[in-house]
């Protein structure tokens, strides 16, 4: 079941949300050749506590850092390292924050330098299947809904959409009901109610969409070692529509 969250609580949310945003905002000017993912982790952590907030991600399950960094065909759950990025990588960095006891979550493909025809192509698909997955959020819309919209876009401009991992539930806890997957039939699945709360994080390959864990039991790659891009909002159903939880303010 998912849970139902009063205007009050979301309220509650906002600054966690508010600050993961501005997380990705700030970071972009850091995203150049020749850093290192480490870099980005020791750059998200000092501004993430300098800010009254808790990095999530450091310890959860075990999790070693403070932010996920996904390189090229990483799909997700990068751990950060030394290795340098490069002119024309992709990297999508994943933040997410508690304030508060709430959690707000969000995740962005950046450019590195100049992309590459093929990353350009998948980031902007991933990008824009977001945008038409919060499109059809509202009361009375399904899960089904959501995964539909953005799986039938993707697919047709011939990239895939990642099955194992999918949006979840959000709130005091990381991780809840429901999972929202980002593939299936238009009106299947939960109906949306005014104050649920989930984010939308489509994974798009610009291969096929079977993926594999590495030996560390958290990075995610595509196993044809194709591009993968995703980004991430969260998200509350409003009493006729739907409202950005992720939004920056800097």
């Amino acid at each position: 079941m998912a849970l139902i969250k009063t205007s009050e609580e979301i309220d509650q949310m906002r600054p966690a949300c508010i600050h993961a945003a501005n997380t990705l905002v700030m970071i972009e000017e850091y995203i150049r050749p020749g850093i290192t993912t480490n870099q980005i982790n020791e750059i998200v952590h000092d501004y993430t506590i300098k800010h009254g907030a808790t990095p999530a991600p450091l310890n959860y399950h075990g999790f070693p850092k403070s932010v996920c960094t996904s390189v090229n065909h990483v799909v997700c759950h990068g751990i950060p390292a030394d290795k340098k990025i490069k002119d024309g990588d992709i990297i999508n960095v994943d933040v997410t924050s508690i304030i508060h006891g709430w959690h707000g979550d969000t995740s962005k493909t950046f450019y590195v330098g100049t992309p590459k025809v093929r990353a350009k192509k998948v980031t902007e698909i991933a990008r824009k299947a977001l945008e038409l997955g919060i499109s059809v959020v509202k009361p009375g819309a399904t899960l089904g809904d959501i995964g539909h919209i953005i799986q039938q876009y993707v697919e047709g401009e011939k990239c895939s959409v990642v099955r194992e991992y999918c949006g979840h539930g959000i709130g005091r806890v990381f991780h809840e009901e429901p999972q929202v997957v980002h593939y299936g039939k238009p009106g299947a699945g939960m109906a949306l109610k005014k104050g649920m709360v989930f984010t939308i994080e489509p994974m798009v390959n610009f291969g096929r969409a079977a993926v594999k864990v590495l030996s560390d039991d958290w990075t995610v790659v595509t196993r044809d070692k194709s591009l993968s891009a995703q980004f991430e909002h969260t998200l509350a159903v409003t009493d006729d529509g739907v409202e950005i939880l992720t939004l920056p303010t800097i």
